[in-house]
């Protein structure tokens, strides 16, 4: 099988812009593993390559779920290793490109997800109901600091399901997930771009900005309109469309949801980069440098 390539980092330090490059060298296709790129017409605010964009290069799990469906790792695990697959057949390179951190694991580790309990479940999701998302994950911090580190505090969803895998199986969250030292899926290459805050924060700020500019107040609008996008769902709780959501009730004005969707992805890139760090496989390039150069280098090119 041709070894695939992945390649992993925050929001916004380049690994598209890298991904087409090695895919043109090296005949690949890409695979994404963003999470919120899986949602058909969520484009402007997850940063998704347009089709000319894609410079002819073959991309897969994209646009694949409605927003009106809940996120799930295992069902993307399942769709995305047969995909990986299907292209190495070919004898095309599969280069695995996001930043979703469960999901990039899903991918290149052969996670087998733990077992669920309706009602384990139910008692977590009166509880959240009872005290509401931030003072339940505020709960799960308690019982399990790394969990509550990984899982936005904004997602009921992953909070109650890593409270009900704790109770489950009498071990933090992380135990239920395979270690990040053991040999990657398929002989997996990780590539990671490895970035300071004094340069990516900017970079992040521009993109935001320019989303907001090209109409993400609009899109929004036209998935709650056309495609039954909710507010509380996987999908409307996304970085950027939970923003314009509380613009659009009125919670705060256009600049506001602009400086909170920049603090909120500022929030995640350290979620992220706490994450990545921790995986001893991934060769890092640094981001500001030139990041086709390094990866021929550690590509052995």
């Amino acid at each position: 099988m041709t070894t695939p390539i992945a390649i992993v980092g925050p929001t916004a330090s380049g690994k598209s812009a890298l991904s087409l490059v090695l895919a043109h060298e090296l005949d690949g296709e890409i695979v994404n593993v963003d999470s919120m790129q899986l949602y058909r017409g969520m484009d402007i605010g997850t940063a998704k390559l347009t089709v000319t964009e894609r410079e002819g290069i073959p991309h897969h799990m994209l646009d694949v779920w409605d927003v009106t469906e809940a996120a799930s790792v295992a069902r993307y695990q399942r769709e995305a290793v047969a995909a990986v697959e299907e292209i190495a057949s070919r004898g095309k390179r599969p280069i695995l490109v996001g930043g979703s951190m469960l999901y990039v694991q899903s991918l290149v580790d052969d996670w087998q997800f733990p077992p669920t309990d309706p009602a384990v479940r139910a008692k977590f999701e009166a509880r959240l109901a009872d005290i509401g998302v931030d003072a339940l994950h505020a709960e799960l911090a308690g019982v399990d600091k790394q969990a509550a580190e990984t899982i936005e505090d904004k997602d009921p969803r992953r909070t109650v399901r890593a409270l009900e895998v704790i109770e489950l199986t009498g071990q933090p969250y992380q135990a239920s997930q395979p270690p990040r030292d053991a040999a990657p899926r398929w002989g997996t290459i990780l590539l990671g771009l490895r970035t300071t805050p004094e340069w990516l924060n900017p970079r992040i700020d521009v993109r935001t900005r320019q989303m907001f500019e090209q109409g993400l107040v609009a899109e929004t609008q036209g998935l709650i309109e056309d495609h039954g996008l909710l507010e509380d769902s996987t999908a409307g709780r996304a970085i950027g469309y939970a923003q314009v959501f509380a613009h659009l009730r009125g919670e705060y004005d256009l600049e506001t949801a602009v400086e909170r969707t920049v603090t909120g992805t500022r929030r995640y890139v350290r979620r992220q980069r706490s994450w990545f760090n921790r995986d001893k496989r991934i060769n890092w390039l640094d981001a500001a440098g030139d990041t086709v150069a390094q990866a021929r280098r550690a590509l052995g090119g």
